[in-house]
């Protein structure tokens, strides 16, 4: 399947789990798509085991119009601040609202969360936060990889494989009527 054209956005702030980021950006990339990390402020972002990256476009910036999907990468420290940061967590909604395809791993679910979009859904994502989910509406469930109707979601950085594999499929796919806000 090929990608060219696409144009995904990356949204991640400093804490992210490095792999998370690198390889599902490197997977999209590799089938034509441009990708651009979207972070709170401009600059340059650290994961947690020090892979640096930086922003092309402040979260005040970006818009759902300008991409054709959206990647979530976990790191606790990145979904955490994440979730507090209101123009984040519009752009993660208005993704929704446009039925584009979203992938999530790991700690990300939580700027989901905190976007209202999960209730109804049913995901994956690091075990932890599994009570969150559910307490927000969704049916969470400890599978590799879950797609419901554009949201692709995974536990871990062990989950890439088939992550990637299934952010790939959902963005050639296009939107989907079930993704919604």
């Amino acid at each position: 399947m090929t990608l060219t054209g696409s144009r995904v956005a990356f949204l991640a702030t400093d804490g992210f789990e490095d792999s998370e980021l690198t390889s599902p950006w490197d997977a999209v990339t590799a089938e034509g798509a441009s990708a651009t990390l979207i972070a709170p402020e401009s600059g340059r972002i650290t994961g947690k085991n020090g892979h640096e990256q930086s922003v092309d476009l402040a979260a005040t910036d970006a818009t759902a119009d300008q991409f054709d999907a959206l990647v979530l990468p976990g790191g606790v420290m990145n979904a955490d601040h994440l979730r507090m940061d209101k123009p984040s967590i519009a752009l993660a909604r208005a993704f929704f609202e446009q039925h584009k395809p979203v992938g999530v791993i790991c700690h990300g679910a939580w700027i989901l969360i905190e976007a209202g979009v999960v209730d109804g859904r049913t995901l994956t994502s690091y075990p932890s936060l599994q009570t969150d989910l559910r307490n927000a509406g969704a049916t969470w469930v400890d599978e590799e990889v879950v797609v419901d109707e554009g949201l692709v979601s995974s536990r871990t950085p062990d989950d890439l494989p088939a992550f990637n594999a299934k952010v790939v499929e959902e963005i050639g796919e296009g939107t989907h009527a079930g993704q919604t806000a």
